[in-house]
């Protein structure tokens, strides 16, 4: 099953149980896909549909630091909620000693020596990790690593 079919029945089965949270967060979702659908004209396969999903959960966690910097922790619930539910879409998180090895493996592959090889680092490491990792972690990694 495609995760686009399988957000659909995540739907149903939210209507049918009466979740009107996790139901809204994953209308909220498929509106977001079907409107990615229309600017590109294509179906999403499931990467796709994966950087929908990664673009949503980097909206939430940067509304719940701002609704917690402005002491607004009604606000902040609501925002968690909807973060747990887009995460159960997520492919399977690596752990950080993966991700660091990702990462030097990356570094070794691209021969780069100093933060100005950071790009080719990148460019190598993203597909890779893309979903399975927080890419900010994984750039801030390779930055402490091509410094020292």
């Amino acid at each position: 099953m495609s995760l686009k079919a399988r957000i659909g029945e995540d739907m149903k089965t939210a209507m049918r149980a009466r979740e009107t949270a996790r139901l809204g967060t994953i209308r909220l979702l498929l509106a977001a896909i079907k409107q990615k659908e229309v600017d590109e004209r294509t179906d999403l396969d499931d990467a796709a549909v994966g950087g929908v999903v990664e673009k949503l959960i980097k909206q939430r966690k940067d509304s719940i630091t701002q609704f917690r910097a402005a002491g607004r922790d009604d606000l902040v619930s609501v925002e968690e909620a909807e973060l747990a539910v887009l995460q159960d879409y997520l492919p399977e998180q690596l752990s950080p000693a993966e991700v660091e090895a990702a990462v030097a493996a990356a570094i070794a592959e691209a021969g780069a020596v100093s933060a100005k090889d950071m790009g080719k680092v990148m460019g190598l490491v993203k597909p890779r990790l893309a979903g399975r990792a927080d890419m900010g972690q994984v750039s801030a990694l390779i930055k402490t690593r091509l410094a020292g």
